[in-house]
């Protein structure tokens, strides 16, 4: 076999297999089918129809590189510990790069990226190389597959990209649509950032901010939508409540006066003091009903994925009021 010998490479492995695999091979797969460094690197020399994009990772034609091309030359580089193919958790598109396939408009298209991050357990000696930034993490997501390819899930993959943006306008455009666009919960977006530790930077802080912010008017907007589209009581909304001429017992979102029924929305954030929040948010509830106030917990994903669900388990509370001790009396003020 000379360089001017035309091969077929075998098929790649089950977890590259995507339209760019075809065209792409490692040198452990091409010594496989028997061709030798010097016949590669005779491929690969000038004139010849072969590149070498990577350590070790080769696309099979010449031309530009596609994003195509460049994503899975990505994951073949981190599949491998120098000629062997790894085991256990297989590495993930993760950072803006994963935002670009995640539909973020926030994100550069992927051909605008000069930098692919792929996500990997800590205990690869794996480096960072070329346009592949390597990302370690102490315990890797399932990823999701985003055509083809392994993609870390949106919330880590914001908070990978997060860290490398400086600009505080950027961080709040991706955090915005995370939540906005309704691709995950503020809480989940927190709890990455405060896993990668960045809830230490000021800039993201403050970005952090808007987005419990958005959260919860999110949120909020979905509750009134749940109530109308379900045809449930109109409530008190936003109000306080409080023993007559004692202490404030808290607020809630909504509100049932007669039916002595409250709902609130757990849009905590998932902080270090979580615990204490936590905490302070369960005294009120069990304060609320030694009182005979019925409270409703509602999350934000649950409003968003199961608003008729939970609207039938607040009407099951209202419903069952007849069947209770009244409640004590408590004077409600707005918020």
């Amino acid at each position: 076999m000379n360089h001017n010998t035309p091969i077929s490479p075998r098929p790649l492995p089950r977890a590259s297999r995507t339209p760019a695999a075809q065209r792409l091979a490692t040198v452990a797969q091409l010594r496989a089918q028997g061709l030798t460094g010097t016949e590669v690197a005779a491929r690969c020399a000038a004139g010849g129809d072969w590149q070498q994009l990577l350590p070790g990772v080769f696309l099979l034609r010449p031309g530009r590189p596609t994003s195509e091309d460049r994503l899975g030359a990505a994951l073949l580089y981190a599949r491998r510990d120098g000629a062997v193919p790894v085991q256990g958790p297989q590495p993930m598109i993760t950072g803006l790069a994963a935002l670009a396939l995640h539909g973020f408009t926030a994100a550069p298209p992927l051909t605008a990226l000069d930098r692919i991050d792929v996500l990997v357990p800590r205990s690869r000696r794996l480096r960072s190389t070329g346009w592949v930034r390597v990302v370690r993490a102490p315990e890797t997501p399932e990823p999701v597959e985003v055509t083809g390819l392994p993609v870390a899930p949106v919330a880590r993959a914001v908070a990978d990209a997060v860290a490398e943006l400086p600009d505080s306008e950027a961080v709040r455009r991706v955090l915005t649509e995370a939540v906005r666009g309704g691709h995950c919960e503020p809480g989940a977006v927190v709890r990455e950032l405060n896993r990668a530790r960045l809830l230490t930077r000021p800039h993201v802080v403050d970005a952090v901010d808007t987005l419990l912010a958005e959260g919860r008017s999110l949120s909020e907007e979905r509750l009134y939508e749940m109530v109308r589209a379900f045809g449930l009581p109109d409530p008190l909304w936003n109000v306080d409540l409080r023993l007559p001429g004692g202490p404030h017992l808290g607020g809630v979102d909504a509100y049932w006066p007669d039916q002595a029924v409250a709902v609130e929305l757990d849009t905590r954030a998932p902080r270090e003091d979580d615990d204490a929040r936590w905490s302070e948010y369960t005294r009120k509830r069990e304060h609320l009903e030694r009182l005979g106030i019925t409270v409703v917990h509602l999350t934000p994903r649950k409003l968003r994925e199961s608003a008729e669900q939970q609207a039938t388990v607040v009407r099951t509370a209202l419903m069952a009021a007849s069947d209770r001790q009244p409640a004590a009396y408590v004077v409600v003020l707005p918020r």
